[in-house]
């Protein structure tokens, strides 16, 4: 990890993105610089179609998962352009157009749900013959939340297959074989419940494509396990966050963000029914994510910078923390934050932002486990998310469903948690 405190002010230059002269160039990933401890062969080609109405978290955290573990993912979107729109408002810039992938041959196709993004996959032909083939091949293919039952169901590749997917659509799958399990693997297929499940979907499909040590170690490096015997949240110096309005959220992204963390922290808010802005530090609203997915800002930090937040949350990501710490704009929004007594936090990376900026005087906070000793006499303790006044913090990754919510509780209190929760098909402590 590199230090806050060693940023260059070159570190908000665009990262190189992929170029539109060809399929093959478009798709030109480098597994071994995303995930050096993988081996880089064989190379797994994957196929993760999108639409208006995906599933932003299901999309994103499959893609972001399956990259890590060396998998050459493809992003294609279904619509006329690249660009779409997901379930929850975030959006999502495909990597390619479905049409430009009819030739290709996946090792996996996987489809994220959401309504009415799985409308809108089942009836794209192009995607329909290329999972057809991958069915009929014997190859992997799966589907999750209401893709099961929307899409698969009427393409007739559920024939004697065990399948679960979201509770709202089980009443749509054969009754005979319908699992209500968060993963069921049944051959080639693998389906699965919502945005809640998706970590362990994709490092279902992980195990699958590469094995069950590089599955383990991807998921040790998202802190999915890390937190089994530990509590989930900690919370010092307790004082209300309630408001009488709305609650205006900002969440400032640049390259190099996370953006599983992003789309998690952004999707879990608003569909608690909080206003939640996303802007770029960036020149350009199009960021590129850590794992080289790309996002869409609603706004420029300057334009964003207009209005007062009652949250301001940073996502991780070390390049994308060292450029969020270059933001003069982004800098002094924190530190009006801060007098005014309004509410603030950061994940994974992004608390040694705020500890650079003299944010985290006297506070408890966590961080990633890669930064931690950044951050002296400022760690509180072991949970994955800690909150001190109106400081919240989380380790990132695996924790960012966890530290969504928490906030939601601060916000709106625990009936609100699980209304979400159940939603997303999230496993979360009923107390």
């Amino acid at each position: 990890m590199v230090a806050v405190a060693s940023l260059r002010p070159s570190c908000c230059s665009p990262l190189p993105t992929r170029s539109k002269s060809s399929t093959a160039t478009k798709r030109a990933i480098k597994p071994c610089s995303i995930s050096p401890a993988v081996s880089c062969s064989p190379l797994k080609k994957v196929l993760v179609p999108i639409a208006f109405g995906t599933e932003e978290m299901e999309a994103v955290i499959l893609v972001d998962v399956l990259r890590r573990a060396g998998a050459d993912v493809l992003v294609a979107s279904v619509e006329k352009g690249l660009e779409v729109v997901a379930s929850s408002g975030t959006k999502i810039s495909a990597d390619i157009s479905i049409a430009e992938c009819a030739d290709e041959i996946f090792d996996l196709v996987a489809l994220p749900g959401g309504m009415p993004g799985s409308a809108r996959l089942r009836d794209c032909q192009v995607l329909r013959s290329i999972t057809s083939k991958q069915a009929e091949g014997k190859k992997l293919y799966g589907a999750m939340c209401a893709a099961p039952a929307v899409v698969l169901q009427p393409w007739g590749l559920l024939k004697r297959k065990k399948t679960t997917g979201h509770p709202a659509f089980m009443h749509q799958l054969p009754t005979f074989w319908a699992v209500a399990s968060n993963i069921q693997v049944s051959g080639e297929l693998t389906t699965s419940r919502g945005p809640g499940t998706t970590m362990e979907f994709a490092l279902s499909l992980t195990e699958q494509l590469f094995g069950k040590s590089v599955s383990e170690e991807i998921g040790a490096t998202l802190l999915m396990h890390v937190e089994d015997d530990l509590p989930r949240k900690e919370e010092f110096n307790k004082v209300d966050w309630s408001f009488n309005n709305i609650p205006q959220v900002l969440v400032p992204v640049a390259n190099g963000s996370e953006e599983m963390e992003v789309v998690t922290i952004v999707d879990i808010l608003r569909r608690a029914k909080v206003d939640v802005v996303i802007a770029s530090v960036e020149k350009s609203l199009q960021v590129v994510g850590s794992q080289k997915t790309k996002i869409v800002a609603d706004k420029s930090i300057d334009a964003a910078s207009e209005s007062l937040y009652d949250l301001i949350i940073l996502p991780g990501g070390v390049n994308g923390a060292e450029c969020l710490h270059c933001s003069k704009t982004l800098k002094r929004l924190l530190k009006d934050q801060m007098l005014s007594g309004r509410a603030y936090g950061a994940m994974c990376s992004s608390p040694t932002v705020l500890h650079s900026q003299g944010l985290l005087k006297d506070r408890r906070v966590t961080a990633h486990p890669a930064v931690l000793d950044k951050l002296v006499d400022q760690v509180a303790g072991v949970a994955g998310v800690v909150i001190d006044g109106k400081v919240i913090t989380c380790k990132g990754l695996g924790t960012s469903a966890d530290f969504a919510l928490a906030i939601v509780d601060k916000l709106y209190g625990h009936s609100r948690v699980r209304s979400v929760a159940e939603g997303i098909v999230f496993n979360h402590p009923k107390t």
